[in-house]
């Protein structure tokens, strides 16, 4: 399985839309701020795994509405936490394993909504949906559940 690497130092990186079909991340952050669209169907199925390294640094994921996150192997030093308010009762869905080292930092989960709103509010949103509308196409960022 190929790993996706993800180096962000005391910068904003956000991969929206559909910027993958790995299943396995190395996220490494120290003072950064890093988003992570895992809402693509060209994701294959199975679970999804997502190793980190975070130094004062915040990871956002934005999953489907059934998706779970697996945060039990995850290490902290200092203080941080897992935010996510919306996390499925159920077992179904797909499971996301964070594992790794978080120092000062933390992980915020966004589904439905809020995760098309953060998509829509940034630069790379502008740059597709005017793409798109050359094209005549639709605009997938803010949902990738839209094939084009």
């Amino acid at each position: 399985m190929d790993t996706q690497q993800i180096h962000n130092h005391g910068e904003t990186i956000k991969k929206l839309g559909h910027w993958t079909t790995a299943r396995s991340f190395e996220v490494r952050s120290r003072h950064g701020y890093t988003v992570l669209d895992l809402r693509s169907l060209r994701i294959p199925e199975g679970d999804i795994e997502i190793h980190v390294d975070l130094d004062r640094s915040a990871l956002k994921l934005l999953l489907p509405d059934d998706a779970r996150v697996d945060h039990w192997d995850l290490r902290w030093v200092g203080r941080g936490k897992v935010k996510d308010s919306l996390a499925p009762a159920g077992d179904g869905g797909r499971v996301v394993r964070v594992t790794g080292e978080i120092r000062h930092g933390e992980i915020r989960v966004n589904r439905g909504g809020v995760a098309v709103l953060t998509a829509i509010f940034s630069r790379e949103f502008v740059a597709e949906a005017r793409a798109a509308h050359r094209e005549g196409r639709t605009p997938t960022v803010a949902d990738p559940t839209n094939i084009a």
